[in-house]
């Protein structure tokens, strides 16, 4: 099993900024593709921004230019800096990782979730 486990989340202020961490423990032999999703309330969950093994990044358009993905693969951790955050950043993110486990199995996992609130 992988288990993610995502800190940081918490109220901040319209042009604020937050750092979401997410860390990956459990039987993992290497990770591919980590990735922070988000869910507001009556909307689908979306792809916030992601990152590969080599380094190689994807930005939701919303997003670009204010949000910054990270990882460290010595720790199997992603990070998410955010700065400027608008209100319409209100959501529920999620972590995400995809992972071959010890016995070779491709595996998807999410977190479960930190709240960021962006409000005056």
């Amino acid at each position: 099993q992988v288990q993610l486990v995502e800190s940081g989340g918490g109220l901040v202020q319209p042009g604020g900024s937050l750092r979401l961490t997410c860390a990956a423990s459990g039987s993992i032999a290497s990770i591919n593709t980590m990735g922070w999703y988000r869910q507001a309330p009556g909307k689908e969950r979306e792809l916030v921004a992601s990152i590969n093994s080599g380094g190689s990044t994807n930005y939701a358009d919303s997003v670009k230019g204010r949000f910054t993905i990270s990882r460290d693969n010595a720790k199997n951790t992603v990070s998410l800096q955010m700065i400027s955050l608008k209100p319409e950043d209100t959501a529920v993110y999620y972590c995400r990782c995809t992972a071959v486990n010890v016995i070779g199995m491709i595996v998807n996992n999410w977190g479960r979730g930190t709240q960021v609130t962006v409000s005056s």
